[in-house]
């Protein structure tokens, strides 16, 4: 049985464990305890991605800080919208078209904060 399973696609193996795990779930009742891990990644996922990118920034503060202030305006720019959709994607939850303004103002925050960084890296081209 063991070589069954390490034989087996890994695709068809994940899709077992996640039919298993949900299984079990329903079986044993557990969708309150569900409901609460969701509750608690929901809230500590954007904080860990916080503390990622404040080492990030940490790490490099002192090479932006030669920016130019225009520069460093569009990235921490950047950097300030994308925190605030995330945000508002949280809280709000939208759907069609406030989706798609969440979407786009991902993208050209992402656009803004790549080509500032970019600029800064270019000699001369």
């Amino acid at each position: 049985m063991r070589r069954f399973f390490a034989d087996m696609n890994p695709l068809v193996r994940g899709f077992l464990i996640i039919g298993l795990i949900a299984l079990v779930i329903v079986v044993l009742n557990l969708q309150n305890t569900v409901n609460a891990l969701f509750l608690i990644a929901s809230i500590a996922f954007p904080l860990a991605i916080a503390f990622f990118l404040y080492l990030i920034w940490r790490e490099r503060r002192g090479e932006i800080s030669v920016w130019p202030a225009r520069v460093q305006f569009a990235f921490y720019g950047g950097a300030v919208l994308i925190v605030i959709a995330i945000l508002g994607y949280i809280f709000v939850r939208p759907s069609g078209l406030a989706a798609l303004a969440f979407l786009l103002t991902i993208v050209v925050s992402g656009v803004a904060m790549w080509r500032a960084w970019k600029d800064q890296h270019s000699y001369g081209y």
